[in-house]
């Protein structure tokens, strides 16, 4: 379980395949730092599993992609030297800083527009129509990771705003129009929606899987 908010800003190092298994080798002091093989470490919010047996050997670590991932998340297209967000799960007596995230990414959309401001942008991203439903203005939503408030949405677009902090310390700062990003909408919203289903005379959609 992860809360959204960004750590650091690792570098892929290393993008290796092995059979249908893609390995990445991350630099990341802060999130290697105690990282033992097992643990849970979010990379553009995709829950990953830490491979190395000994954890956090010169700052880095590897993780396992199968090919799950790679078909329902933006990590297909890492090559080495693509930044990436990087947040290790949250420990029980943790902050929620930001929104339950599970790690689990529900789909992938473009990066439409970016309006600059004084010291803060909006951004405004393309929305499936399957995940639509689950956006409301003033919710919470994931994108690469990190947890952000929509400002507005439509049936097919939603738009956030991003303080300077998230500007400088997470990659959203960089992402231009075109650019594609992991989305993870509210869990809680997937929830309500099967619990009520039955009431509503609904059929709960279908479970999106991400990483494992």
């Amino acid at each position: 379980m992860f809360t959204g908010i960004v750590e650091e800003i690792g570098e892929v190092l290393d993008v290796r395949e092995s059979a249908d298994v893609v390995v990445f080798t991350v630099r990341g002091g802060t999130v290697s730092s105690d990282a033992r093989h097992g643990d849970s470490i979010a990379v553009n919010g995709v829950c990953l599993t830490v491979i190395d047996p000994d954890g956090g050997a010169g700052g880095t670590f590897r993780v396992e992609l199968v090919p799950e991932t790679l078909k329902r998340s933006s990590l297909s297209a890492v090559v080495p030297g693509t930044r990436v967000n990087l947040e290790r799960a949250v420990p029980v007596n943790g902050r929620l800083g930001g929104h339950i995230v599970q790690g689990h990414v529900d789909g992938v959309a473009t990066v439409l527009s970016r309006t600059p401001g004084e010291r803060t942008d909006e951004v405004r991203f393309s929305l499936a129509p399957d995940l639509a439903r689950y956006v409301v203005e003033k919710g919470s939503i994931t994108v690469d990771g990190v947890s952000l408030t929509v400002a507005g949405v439509s049936s097919d677009t939603f738009s956030v705003a991003l303080i300077p902090t998230t500007l400088s310390d997470t990659t959203l700062g960089s992402r231009d129009p075109g650019d594609t990003v992991n989305l993870e909408v509210d869990v809680v919203a997937k929830y309500v929606e099967r619990l009520t289903a039955g009431y509503r005379g609904a059929t709960p959609a279908r479970d999106e899987a991400g990483e494992r």
